[in-house]
């Protein structure tokens, strides 16, 4: 049986299929080539990422389709209920990625609170003619300890973002329609451990309490956060989303931090992928990241083990 890794896959992940017989294909096949591709080479398995689309007439036309695999949580690219009822299997992996994202929410925390993300752009510029400049421009950072994180969105990802942040000494308030309570195991190198319940509280307290906002929730057909959830915000909190473009309403964010509403934003997602909008990538407030929440090797690792893991369980 033939997998296609359309998005490609990692070595591991490779190794464990061939092991178990299947022939594994990293081609990326151009998407108007899809169906053509998979029935010319008769494709069991179809492994995508974000950036290929799976939709009816993948689906329809690829007789020798039986897995549609999604390496990382969302499966918006996929029209996984209408594959179900056709009889093929739609897996993902919802737990491999969660720590990288994590960390890379982080990562856009640190930098911005400290300006790394614009310090970063003038100092290889200017640094050497106007570093006093600098020094006092880039003067009023921000610790994270003791400041307050929200979380929209307490699944597995959000639940690791907020691992981190209790670590790092932050209070943490959640919101999540789905969840009313969750435990936050934080677990530490000598093998202690301590666990931490937080119990979900509507999104206006959660807008209203947070320093900084993160976001861990699907696509949706309408923004979580626009302009009437910025308005409730702290004046002068950040926002950062590792989730996926579109939750927020990018006019009224850059209308907020160009106010001074809020200080900065985060993002790792944009609503015009792959072309984000010239105004949020030009905006200095903003810290840039082309999509690369679940981008680790030991992520991408976890992630292709997992899907071969569960394909050679499905099919073998």
């Amino acid at each position: 049986m033939k997998v296609l890794a359309n998005d490609g896959v990692s070595q591991s992940g490779i190794e464990v299929l061939e092991k178990a017989g299947f022939e594994v294909q990293t081609v990326t096949v151009a998407q108007d080539q899809l169906v053509n591709y998979i029935n010319e080479n008769e494709i069991t398995v179809l492994l995508v990422r974000s950036a290929t689309k799976v939709r009816t007439d993948v689906i329809d036309n690829c007789k020798s389709l039986r897995v549609i695999g999604r390496g990382g949580v969302g499966m918006d690219n996929i029209d996984v209920a209408y594959a179900r009822e056709k009889g093929l299997h739609v897996i993902n992996t919802p737990a491999a990625s969660s720590g990288s994202v994590a960390e890379l929410v982080f990562a856009h925390l640190y930098g911005s609170v400290r300006f790394l993300h614009d310090s970063n752009r003038n100092m290889p510029l200017e640094g050497d003619s106007k570093f006093k400049n600098l020094k006092k421009a880039y003067a009023g950072g921000t610790e994270l300890r003791g400041k307050t994180l929200g979380v929209i969105g307490i699944g597995r990802i959000g639940q690791a973002t907020a691992k981190i942040a209790i670590g790092v000494g932050m209070n943490v308030v959640a919101f999540d329609p789905f969840i009313e309570e969750v435990d936050i195991p934080v677990d530490f190198f000598d093998g202690q451990s301590l666990n931490f319940k937080i119990k979900t509280v509507s999104k206006e307290e959660v807008l209203k309490q947070a320093d900084f906002l993160t976001l861990h929730v699907p696509a949706q057909k309408e923004y979580v956060i626009g302009k009437p959830e910025i308005a409730l915000m702290k004046d002068g909190a950040g926002i950062i989303n590792a989730a996926r473009g579109g939750v927020i309403d990018e006019v009224a964010l850059i209308e907020a931090l160009e106010s001074s509403k809020l200080s900065f934003a985060g993002l790792d997602v944009f609503e015009n992928e792959p072309t984000p909008a010239i105004k949020v990538l030009m905006n200095t407030k903003v810290s840039l990241t082309p999509h690369i929440g679940a981008a680790t090797d030991e992520a991408q690792d976890r992630i292709g083990q997992e899907l071969a893991d569960q394909i050679i369980t499905l099919l073998k």
